[in-house]
């Protein structure tokens, strides 16, 4: 296997493995803290290492309206942005999924104003996730890179053929340098190959209609067909990381357990900070205290049977948000968690926590008071309901 070992940003890996890709269109408009990712990308086609149509334009939605003209048309198509920029694109995301288009889009996860603030949190992509797309979260640099050539697979299978963005988190990984190792250009685009045949709207010979009116005849039918590809989508998913895996030795599933056969006390979360959260795993573990970790890498689709069992025997669990549900109750990643628990035998004792908004700094500390508040909810079975995390 060619590879090379690399030191890259998250934004400057996205661009490198877009590079690769060597995708035939991609619409952008740069956001903070996004900007590098389609910046390095226009620079490499301005240097005709791509064959890619580069289109500037002028708002977020108009770049995901474009990617989908592009994709309808039958073009590999990819973009990236963040934040404000993924809410501006709201009512074109759900238009890309509608029409069943692959359309690669790398995010980099940052708090939605108002206050305005640029920094990381979940906010803008757990406000996309029902909106039809996978999501695919990663935890560092080269998680980042792996994922994005695997979305390009993920997207175009036939039994798919929905949009995926995959994600990292704002200047924590998007703008800090890791070592990661890259697959060789050929690699690359043998892995992702030509993109299977699907009916587009040039095919003059086939002709069809995209976005036409649907209304109480035909619309329910053709929304139930995304959730079965969505479903449809888990065994692609694993499917395509066994092969990915063949490539490169690096093994993906939609989570990733850590130190969880005999935990009696875990935390679940997404992104980067499973990265501290390990550490702190390992420590607890040195001081004979049976916990784990469950860092969730695929969030659409849920792979609700699977958490399950991942987490049906654990005592005690603590769902940390990196996002506010804003309903006084929980936060999204917590809700799904409950949903999948919610008819196991030995049912868990469920605590939310909500931390790192905004960009707040997550330390050790902070996933140790995790762990010492679900130990004392362990001893005096009282449990917490939602708890604000380095909040003053």
């Amino acid at each position: 296997m060619p590879s090379l070992k690399v030191t890259k940003t998250g934004n400057e890996i996205f661009a490198e493995a877009m590079r690769q890709i060597n995708p035939d269109v991609v619409a952008a408009y740069p956001i903070t803290p996004a900007t590098e990712i389609v910046q390095i990308f226009s620079q490499f086609v301005a240097d005709g290492l791509v064959k890619t149509e580069y289109i500037a334009v002028e708002s977020e939605h108009s770049a995901m309206s474009a990617c989908i003209g592009a994709s309808a048309a039958g073009a590999r198509t990819m973009t990236g942005t963040s934040a404000q920029g993924l809410a501006l694109m709201w009512e074109m995301l759900y238009i890309s999924a509608g029409l069943r288009l692959p359309i690669i889009m790398a995010v980099v996860n940052r708090a939605l104003s108002a206050p305005i603030n640029i920094h990381c949190d979940h906010s803008d992509t757990m406000g996309a996730r029902d909106s039809g797309w996978i999501q695919i979260y990663s935890e560092n640099v080269q998680e980042a890179y792996d994922n994005l050539i695997q979305a390009v697979r993920i997207a175009e299978h036939p039994n798919v053929k929905l949009p995926v963005m995959v994600t990292t988190d704002g200047f924590i990984l998007s703008h800090c340098l890791e070592v990661a190792e890259i697959l060789d250009d050929k690699e690359v685009q043998t892995f992702v190959g030509t993109p299977p045949k699907r009916q587009t709207i040039l095919d003059f010979d086939n002709p069809i209609t995209l976005g036409a009116l649907d209304l109480q005849d035909y619309y329910f039918e053709h929304r139930r067909q995304i959730a079965e590809a969505m479903a449809n989508s888990i065994k692609i998913i694993n499917d395509i990381a066994d092969e990915y895996a063949k490539l490169t030795g690096r093994k993906y599933e939609f989570f990733e357990k850590y130190c969880m056969e005999d935990a009696e006390y875990a935390i679940v979360l997404i992104g980067s900070t499973a990265g501290t959260a390990k550490d702190v795993v390992d420590k607890l573990r040195s001081q004979g205290k049976k916990v784990g970790l469950l860092k969730i890498r695929v969030f659409r689709p849920f792979d609700y049977m699977k958490v399950k069992q991942a987490l049906e025997n654990v005592k005690v669990i603590g769902v940390m948000d990196r996002a506010d549900g804003l309903n006084s109750y929980c936060g999204p990643l917590y809700s799904e968690i409950c949903t999948c628990l919610y008819e196991s035998e030995k049912k868990p004792v469920l605590t939310n926590f909500i931390y790192g908004l905004g960009g707040r700094e997550v330390k050790e500390q902070d996933i140790e008071a995790v762990f010492n508040d679900l130990f004392r909810v362990g001893k005096e079975g009282k449990t917490i309901t939602t708890k604000y995390i380095g909040v003053r």
